[in-house]
């Protein structure tokens, strides 16, 4: 009976163990790739062979040598996703960038002539017209499945499911074994990991829909720090609809000429992504940013009363962003999150005259009879604010 126990319990961790890894297969499989800002479209290139897309794939990532020696491009235009910012243009640019002129001699002319930013790294290219073929092809390839998604290790999912395997074991012991000498050890397993599963799904389901830290790669790298931490550029200058409506806006793309116009190199990304902007006007196309801050449609929030009425700095809801290259939600935006802050806030009364009306609250100040004015003690607590 003992020996059957325990070829069930084998049997079982098999099962689970192909079930995993099936899992994690179809998990890959759907998330193999993400497509870039404007990716698919009309197939404009000359046809090529799906060996002759391999190869360039190949010299592309430095798997075979160029003729002239040259290692390769992936060192400086990656491939694949990342969770920092690289500013050097990705494959997926350049194959949207060939897409205005879909022949190996306008690419033939882009790399041997570079931005000043990539004088160093392309001088000594020399390139056989087979090679620059076989680039065009993989770069067709690239604009039909866009940048390959990168594969972040699963730790805390692995935690979860490490302790859930401990959690039914244990079970499996306590049930089944015959020698209640050690069951005090896998009771003691089972509390534990049942405990840490209890406290992980709970705060995964306070956290439903919340994205903090959501940080997603925008169509051009555009950075706060450079613009607004380094060149000191207010807020409001792009984000003008800030005080007089409740969306602080996208700024267009005829703002970004304002400096663009003249400044046609960037600091860090030299001429491409300039260049963006540019093609965006010509086009006729907008830029398809990405929104990151993003409400409930059940809950109404105003940025002209919180920045125009209440003076609350920007910073206050998203962060240091005068610090941040690639721009991230920074608080979780959660409703008890507002509510602690209109609890927290002091309302600015003097010289306000979005306040005017609380004429009690004004006499009770001067008075001396109540030292501060919260949020709360306007009504920012009441539900209809919010939720009308």
């Amino acid at each position: 009976m003992r020996r059957s126990t325990s070829r069930n319990v084998k049997v079982l961790i098999l099962v689970l163990f192909a079930g995993l890894l099936f899992g994690s297969y179809l998990f890959r499989s759907s998330n193999q790739y993400v497509r870039a800002a404007g990716a698919g479209g009309g197939d404009v290139w000359a046809p090529h062979s799906d060996l002759e897309e391999k190869q360039g794939e190949r010299l592309f990532l430095g798997l075979i040598p160029f003729r002239s020696g040259f290692t390769e491009c992936a060192a400086c235009h990656y491939t694949q996703t990342a969770d920092t910012i690289n500013w050097n243009p990705s494959v997926f640019d350049l194959a949207d960038a060939y897409t205005a002129s879909p022949d190996t001699a306008y690419l033939k002319s882009v790399m041997t002539n570079p931005s000043q930013k990539m004088l160093g790294s392309h001088a000594k290219i020399e390139l056989t017209d087979k090679e620059y073929t076989l680039i065009a092809a993989y770069l067709k390839k690239v604009k039909a499945t866009g940048l390959a998604r990168h594969k972040p290790i699963p730790v805390d999912f692995m935690i979860f499911l490490g302790s859930g395997l401990a959690m039914l074991l244990a079970l499996l012991i306590l049930l089944f074994g015959k020698n209640g000498k050690y069951k005090a050890i896998p009771a003691l397993v089972l509390i534990v990991a049942f405990a840490f599963h209890m406290k992980v799904l709970v705060h995964e389901a306070i956290d439903l829909s919340r994205t903090q830290n959501y940080a997603p790669d925008q169509p051009i790298k555009f950075s706060h720090k450079i613009h607004s931490g380094e060149n000191g550029i207010d807020c409001e200058y792009c984000h003008y609809t800030a005080l007089e409506s409740k969306s602080a806006g996208i700024p267009p793309v005829s703002l970004c000429l304002n400096c663009h116009n003249v400044i046609r190199n960037g600091t860090q990304s030299g001429r491409f992504e300039i260049n963006k902007i540019h093609a965006a006007v010509k086009s006729g196309k907008p830029v398809e940013w990405i929104r990151v801050h993003n409400l409930p449609d059940h809950a109404f929030f105003s940025h002209a009363q919180h920045v125009q009425a209440g003076k609350v700095e920007c910073q206050t809801c998203h962060g240091p962003v005068e610090e941040m290259h690639v721009l991230k939600q920074h608080s979780d935006l959660s409703m008890g999150w507002c509510v602690n802050c209109h609890r927290d806030t002091e309302v600015h009364f003097s010289g306000n005259a979005y306040y005017s009306i609380y004429s009690r609250l004004q006499e009770e100040l001067k008075a001396g009879s109540r030292t501060k004015v919260t949020v709360e003690d306007v009504g920012g607590l009441d539900c209809m604010k919010c939720h009308y």
